[in-house]
């Protein structure tokens, strides 16, 4: 079978075959990442598209740096700018979740660095556990001002305000002015 498909088509179900190159698996259907030539692999059960260009989209293991979008009580939305250090402008967001319910881990508009842990459900997972991971750049919640790190919090010199955040060991040492390019 070879179709040309568009990013979202359907090339068939996931108890039929997986996701190869160029697509990815929503949940219940294997689905088109890419413009191109749908290929299925009836032997191996592989459905993939070829002749695209390959969507950007990080992958379990990617380290991503972004701008939180969203805050819930349970988890935070990232817009992705950066995957593995390479610009991306593809739009692509990813979750975080806050097992601790009481603790601010970020804020929006901060900028972030997080670990992909998984796709599940055509949502990216991502984790903040790791040292390295977390805030490389905030400012006050109060005064806008800059803020100075404090182990697990920020505090702000002009105000005073202490608050929650889960600091990157890495904060405020990247270039994060890039993301705003």
């Amino acid at each position: 079978m070879e179709d040309f498909v568009v990013p979202g088509d359907t090339l068939g179900s996931i108890e039929e075959m997986e996701a190869g190159n160029n697509t990815f698996d929503d949940g219940s259907k294997i689905r088109a990442s890419t413009i191109g030539i749908a290929n299925i692999d009836k032997k191996n059960k592989i459905a993939q598209v070829e002749n695209g260009k390959r969507a950007a989209i990080p992958k379990k293991g990617d380290i991503v740096i972004g701008t939180v979008a969203a805050v819930l009580s349970s988890m935070i939305a990232v817009a992705i700018h950066y995957i593995n250090g390479k610009p991306n402008s593809s739009g692509v967001e990813c979750i975080c979740q806050n097992m601790d319910r009481r603790r601010i881990i970020a804020r929006v508009n901060d900028v972030i660095t997080l670990k992909i842990e998984s796709h599940l459900n055509g949502t990216i997972h991502a984790t903040i556990d790791e040292p390295e991971l977390g805030v490389l750049f905030t400012k006050c919640n109060i005064c806008a001002g800059s803020v100075v790190p404090l182990r697990d919090r920020v505090k702000c010199p002009n105000c005073g305000f202490v608050e929650d955040r889960k600091i990157s060991t890495n904060f405020e040492k990247s270039d994060f002015l890039k993301l705003r390019d």
